[in-house]
């Protein structure tokens, strides 16, 4: 398996909202490590069992592992490249727009066409904890076909608030910033079988994750498009377009189904969600309520 990963890297100390912005680089550098370095563990080939007796070390995940290439796109100097462990990545240098870097992703993803299996598109702070990931995607391919999509559910964790894993991307307060781009009753739902489990995946008005993931076939025809590197900011702005926007265009977009939400995810590394949200109160409608399903 071969995997190429583009993800657009930016750091400029401001008072913006992104953490792109923050005064302090520490915890972009951490993160950005984090995300790296879970993508080589999980997926490459350098992995090993040690076998303390024989006094030598086993390759092991043969069958899973990959060739993996991970592409940081930035832009002038406004990076945090030098304080990164170089045999993660190689970079790709440009003059783009900081908000418009998701694009150069796009256009790395596309020249890499032919050379790799998986084509994925990350933002920074990203996390993939799981090494059956691909053959997750691969498997509810063979239910959807390649017209099918399925985007991760995004989450954050902690160990002091009340809830101790919120999936952070629920449905849209503004449902029509979706909808020109996407038809939701089209093939609400898949369902199939898997671990002796039946999983289903559905159609939502929010396919947002911060990242997507397509095989050959899928990145030629997102490429193929006339909207492709069109660098459009429509969909909630920039860079939520450059991860979220053509995909949706191009394809049917699913994500797990709550009751089996974590059958695909990933993990959100800088908590902007959980812990700022407050329980329902009497009288207070516009906090958030914990909804709990029935039965």
């Amino acid at each position: 398996m071969r995997i190429l990963v583009a993800i657009p890297h930016y750091y400029k100390p401001s008072h913006g909202f992104y953490g792109s912005h923050r005064p302090d680089p520490q915890p972009r550098i951490d993160a950005l490590v984090q995300a790296m370095a879970a993508l080589h563990q999980n997926f490459g080939p350098r992995q090993g069992l040690l076998d303390p007796p024989r006094r030598c070390l086993y390759e092991t995940n043969a069958a899973n592992s990959a060739r993996l290439d991970i592409v940081l796109c930035t832009t002038g100097s406004d990076h945090l490249i030098p304080a990164l462990p170089r045999n993660l990545f190689r970079q790709h240098e440009t003059s783009a727009q900081p908000m418009l870097l998701g694009y150069e992703a796009h256009a790395v993803l596309r020249d890499g066409i032919g050379k790799y299996d998986w084509y994925g598109y990350m933002e920074d702070d990203l996390l993939v904890p799981d090494p059956m990931f691909f053959h997750k995607l691969a498997w509810f391919h063979s239910l959807g076909g390649d017209r099918a999509v399925l985007q991760p559910n995004r989450y954050e964790v902690s160990i002091d608030d009340r809830i101790h894993k919120l999936y952070i991307d629920a449905n849209l307060a503004k449902p029509e910033l979706s909808q020109p781009y996407q038809d939701i009753t089209k093939r609400p739902r898949i369902e199939g079988k898997v671990f002796n489990q039946r999983i289903s995946f559905q159609r939502v008005n929010n396919p947002h994750a911060g990242c997507f993931f397509l095989n050959d076939t899928q990145m030629r025809k997102f490429a193929a498009q006339d909207y492709f590197l069109d660098r459009s900011d429509a969909f909630a702005g920039a860079l939520e377009s450059a991860a979220s926007l053509g995909v949706m265009r191009c394809f049917e977009t699913y994500k797990p189904s709550r009751e089996n939400a974590d059958f695909l995810e990933v993990g959100h590394i800088h908590r902007r969600y959980i812990g700022r949200y407050v329980i329902f109160e009497e009288g207070a409608p516009w906090r958030f309520k914990v909804v709990r399903p029935a039965g």
